[in-house]
């Protein structure tokens, strides 16, 4: 659609080509609010050749697909400070290249970004439409669509088939049950897994070139999710892996912030109460002066005492009698640690139920019972599980804590009270064991298929369950 001998009218999105990139097909979004040009672009990096500088970059020029990639290898123009939509400034490399659009072809500028969380590989800024054409929002494809059946012939006829997601599971024990039953379910489901050992996983922390190091020098910058499963003692720095691969584009189950939210028991539970969930009343004190004020201000003995910083179970005590209650806090006071103090919940029984959550839904539940002589659930204690039905008002419950603390994959514990269900505990790297065995049920699998969700992934349905 010509308007003159010199501008055509284009849409808000076309097809466009870059035959030197190998690129026979990619759609890009119109932006004439953009001044800059941007294409997709990851495993960015910088090289000399012949003394001058260059660049090597892959591009997935498909939307909501991973699997297709070019490689590409251009001179470097310029290095550029580019500010986003969201208002953030960061550098980008920059190339020239000769873009295709209709019958038309000329050289334009491009700038080198992660792209996967927009909704188009290709952006055409103002600089490169300017003199040639005119933009009509209300419209888009004037110059052309593209068949799914020439793209296959662009870029292969498996596009809808190829290999698998590469995963990674971020963790320290690669033999533990979770993490086992995570990278077998991967495998069974076609795609290539990695442990990754976050003690020996160090960063480069660089605007241009942000890298993950691993062992032998070699860089993890293939990912296209990961799992985290931090333990609670390195929470700091398996938090700060997290947060680079966040940066790098890859999707990350759970975040860095959710983590560290979630380990924050305090910070958590106030955050369930300012949205309306329901806890055991607590205390919190450091070092107490006036211990019995804290012992009555949860209602008195038995009461349950809390080492803040415990994890798995540890510095939990049990206080049956006033008198108890009082030499567990003032030996926890000589430790000079926060500590909570929180009411026993004596209809329980020591019971809780356990629901995993995975994106926003309860795939299953267990109920928790302590062995005989101990006052809390779990297997760690010597305790036994059975199948839990779950109230629709429990289940609102549950999910909305895991909500509040953003976290994608979640156990959460909850105690039946006289008053209705009470949330004790949500954890951000829920043990698999006791709930799969429990129910039969393979969560690790549907953690995986939560990941194909996210990223379009579509299985083969010709390739092994």
């Amino acid at each position: 659609m010509s308007l003159s001998k010199s501008k055509t009218i284009i849409g808000r999105e076309e097809w466009c080509s870059f035959s030197n990139l190998g690129i026979p097909a990619i759609k890009a979004r119109i932006d004439s609010g953009a001044k800059t040009s941007s294409i997709h672009a990851f495993n960015i990096h910088r090289f000399k050749r012949n003394g001058e500088s260059w660049v090597s970059f892959e591009v997935h020029p498909l939307q909501k697909n991973r699997r297709t990639v070019i490689r590409c290898e251009k001179p470097l123009v310029d290095i550029r400070s580019v500010k986003s939509s969201s208002g953030a400034t960061d550098k980008r490399y920059v190339i020239n290249e000769k873009i295709k659009l209709g019958e038309e072809e000329w050289d334009v500028e491009l700038t080198l970004a992660n792209r996967d969380s927009m909704g188009y590989r290709m952006l055409l800024g103002r600089e490169a439409m300017s003199g040639r054409v005119i933009v009509d929002p209300d419209l888009k494809f004037c110059l052309g669509k593209i068949s799914l059946k020439k793209i296959s012939e662009y870029y292969g006829d498996d596009q809808s088939v190829k290999s698998g997601l590469k995963i990674g599971i971020l963790a320290s024990d690669q033999n533990l049950y979770s993490n086992r039953r995570m990278m077998e379910a991967g495998i069974e489901r076609g795609h290539d897994m990695e442990f990754l050992v976050i003690k020996e996983c160090y960063l480069k922390i660089d605007a241009l070139e942000p890298e993950v190091h691993y062992r032998d020098r070699k860089i993890v910058d293939d990912l296209d999710a990961i799992i985290t499963r931090i333990r609670p003692s390195i929470t700091f720095y398996g938090c700060a892996l997290a947060r680079h691969f966040e940066s790098l584009g890859v999707l990350v189950v759970n975040t860095a912030s959710a983590i560290t939210l979630s380990r924050d028991k305090l910070h958590s539970l106030q955050l369930m109460l300012k949205n309306g969930i329901s806890i055991p009343t607590t205390g919190f004190a450091n070092a107490p002066i006036d211990t019995e004020d804290l012992i009555e201000m949860v209602g008195g003995a038995p009461l349950m005492v809390k080492l803040l910083d415990g994890v798995h179970g540890r510095g939990v005590v049990l206080a049956e009698t006033r008198k108890a209650a009082e030499s567990v806090i003032d030996a926890f006071k000589s430790l000079k640690a926060n500590l909570l103090v929180q009411e026993y919940i004596k209809e329980a029984n020591g019971k809780d139920i356990r629901c995993f959550v995975i994106e926003g839904k309860i795939v299953a539940a267990i109920e928790r019972i302590p062995a005989e002589g101990e006052f809390r659930a779990g297997k760690n204690n010597g305790g036994s599980a059975i199948v839990a039905n779950v109230t629709s008002a429990e289940r609102l419950l549950v999910l909305k804590a895991a909500k509040i603390l953003d976290l994608s994959i979640a156990g959460v514990d909850f105690i039946r009270s006289k008053n209705g269900a009470l949330i004790i505990d949500v954890s951000s790297s829920p043990d698999l064991e006791e709930i799969e065995v429990c129910c039969g049920k393979d969560i690790a699998s549907m953690m995986i298929a939560s990941i194909e969700k996210k990223l379009a992934w579509k299985r083969n349905l010709s390739s092994p369950k």
